[in-house]
């Protein structure tokens, strides 16, 4: 059941990953979602419908626009592939129910996050704080448990109080996004937390092998690292805590 489910959910996962394409250019921009249509970045030329196809129409354009046959970015297709991917991966675990609906929703947003902080180094309070508020109300409605809340203020506060230690290598932002990590995962994101600054530093200890003391000026975003252990706890949180919690 839960593979049909998971190939009925493909083509529009792809069509949501093409949308979290253009949420995560505009919004930091404050511009409209819906108008206008998607256009060239470089020529300004609308992209016709059959361009528009996910990845489908990025290999078959190899990879350059229509009318100007200038570079498209790998992004856009990895971020439609990514999206299909994780919502697919979802349905397949958790069926086709509100639970799954939920996952796949957080999952949406993390690559629409991720997105916007790799590229301006930035978590826009219009998407994240909003999110979290509605995971939250959801969660908390799908399974009645203070857990949800109480999991969310002590991410936060925890990144907090790193925040306030070093507050170069993290911001405001980063809390913020704790925030909806606690509600969706409740226990499981000290999980994701650790996880996530685990693959930062290692990271900046690429860096700082490369580029020496030169890669101290150098910025590391942070959300796609969390999200990357946001979306390992999500699958595999409880099993990890609780072979953790039995070695203790």
């Amino acid at each position: 059941m839960n593979v049909a489910a998971a190939a009925f959910a493909l083509a529009p996962a792809l069509a949501l990953g093409s949308f979290l394409n253009v949420v995560a250019a505009r919004v930091p921009a404050r511009r409209s979602i819906l108008h206008p249509p998607s256009s060239c970045g470089s020529c300004g030329r609308e992209i016709l419908r059959r361009d528009n196809i996910p990845v489908l129409s990025y290999l078959l354009l190899c990879g350059r626009c229509r009318h100007c046959d200038a570079r498209i970015s790998p992004v856009y297709p990895l971020v439609e592939a990514g999206t299909a991917g994780l919502v697919v991966a979802c349905v397949a675990v958790f069926g086709p129910t509100l639970e799954a609906a939920l996952a796949a929703g957080f999952c949406a947003v993390l690559v629409t996050l991720s997105v916007i902080d790799a590229r301006l180094r930035i978590v826009p309070n219009r998407i994240v704080l909003p999110a979290a508020a509605a995971a939250l109300v959801a969660h908390t409605l799908l399974d009645p448990s203070p857990e949800w809340l109480l999991s969310g203020l002590a991410a936060a506060g925890c990144l907090f109080v790193v925040v306030l230690a070093y507050p170069k290598g993290l911001g405001m932002g980063d809390v913020k996004l704790a925030l909806l990590l606690g509600a969706i995962l409740g226990a499981s994101v000290s999980v994701a937390v650790m996880l996530g600054l685990f693959a930062a530093l290692v990271q900046a200890a690429v860096l700082v092998a490369r580029n020496g003391s030169s890669a101290r000026k150098m910025a590391v975003p942070l959300v796609p690292f969390l999200s990357l252990g946001a979306v390992v706890a999500l699958f595999l949180g409880d099993r990890i805590l609780d072979a953790y919690l039995g070695l203790l």
